[in-house]
């Protein structure tokens, strides 16, 4: 029996599905809420049903939450991968968008990782992980007005200014440390993303923050297994740059790379490389060489991913001291 192909493109109100059965396609549009969707998949089989649809964050709540009950394959598509993968084309539309979904994922079903729904604690991670974000921004926002208020002295604006804005950063912080706390506690309350955080953070240059993200960006481990693909995902593995024997530069890093995670990384990098340790050592022996320091900094950072992922391995804390090539 063939699959039941359905291709979904999200907005905020609305979800516009290509459904291809027996070699014909039609579309509906529902509205994007759970009482809309359950209505909707109820009335498919529940086996040999194929569903993907573009990773577009928090609309896709609704919609993820419902297919949980369901026994249906589920794919969440990288919307850069989804883009690159169609060509030229000229034009978008939501029913466009929804039959390219649906044929894409019946040619590279295969190719795809089906997605598995995480735990609760990790998703409440997540979403308390992007609100920090939001928030951090909103935070280096204000402190670059607050130099810019100076230049209103002339005016007389500059202090009543300054002073709403350090009003303003002191809410944002307390915010920033209400969110960390309960970051915290939904990891204390679970022992083994507790358990993880312990043996992640015993790793030179990893505090809290790239704990968190780790363990959000990895679903606990369990969807990122490997420290290479993590690597890559992070953008610190340089991809050569040949062809034939006219074109040959030097390894770099790839832009396409979580901007997010790489910054968290690179400061780890840089706290570790400034105390005493093995990787600490290594930096100072590499640069002594004559290394670039970047590169030797962008080693570290990939070490650093490598040192997390043998200690998730092998349950074990970091072991100090260990001497490296």
């Amino acid at each position: 029996m063939k699959n039941i192909i359905v291709g979904i493109d999200i907005s905020q109100k609305t979800l516009d599905l290509c459904i291809k059965e027996k070699e014909e396609f039609n579309h509906f549009t529902i509205d994007n809420n759970k009482k809309a969707i359950g209505a909707f998949f109820k009335h498919l089989p529940e086996n040999n049903v194929v569903v993907a649809m573009e990773n577009t964050g928090r609309y896709n709540w609704e919609l993820l939450n419902v297919l949980e009950s369901f026994n249906f394959q589920i794919y969440l598509l990288s919307p850069l991968h989804l883009k690159r993968s169609i060509g030229l084309s000229r034009g978008k539309n939501d029913i466009v968008d929804a039959f390219r979904i649906c044929c894409f994922i019946e040619k590279n079903m295969e190719e795809c990782k089906q997605w598995i729904p995480c735990k609760k604690s990790i998703k409440k991670i997540k979403i308390l992980l992007t609100e920090r974000a939001s928030r951090s921004k909103l935070k280096r926002q204000l402190k670059a007005q607050k130099h810019d208020y100076r230049l209103m002295k002339d005016i007389g604006l500059d202090k009543k200014l300054i002073n709403l804005n350090e009003k303003l950063i002191k809410n944002v912080e307390a915010q920033i440390k209400a969110i960390e706390k309960e970051i915290e506690l939904i990891i204390v309350s679970d022992s083994e993303l507790n358990q993880q955080k312990s043996f992640i953070t015993s790793v030179p240059g990893v505090g809290k923050v790239l704990a968190w993200m780790l363990i959000s960006k990895t679903e606990g481990f369990t969807s990122i297994t490997d420290p290479r693909k993590m690597a890559c995902y992070s953008g610190v593995v340089p991809f050569d740059y040949q062809s034939g024997t006219s074109i040959k530069r030097k390894p770099r890093v790839s832009n396409l790379a979580d901007k997010t995670i790489k910054t968290t990384l690179h400061m780890a990098a840089l706290s570790a490389v400034r105390r005493e340790n093995d990787l600490g050592a290594y930096y100072l022996r590499k640069t002594a060489e004559g290394k670039n320091k970047m590169s030797v900094i962008n080693a570290v950072r990939n070490k650093i991913i490598h040192r997390v992922f043998a200690v998730i391995k092998n349950q074990t804390f970091y072991q100090k001291d260990l001497v490296i090539s």
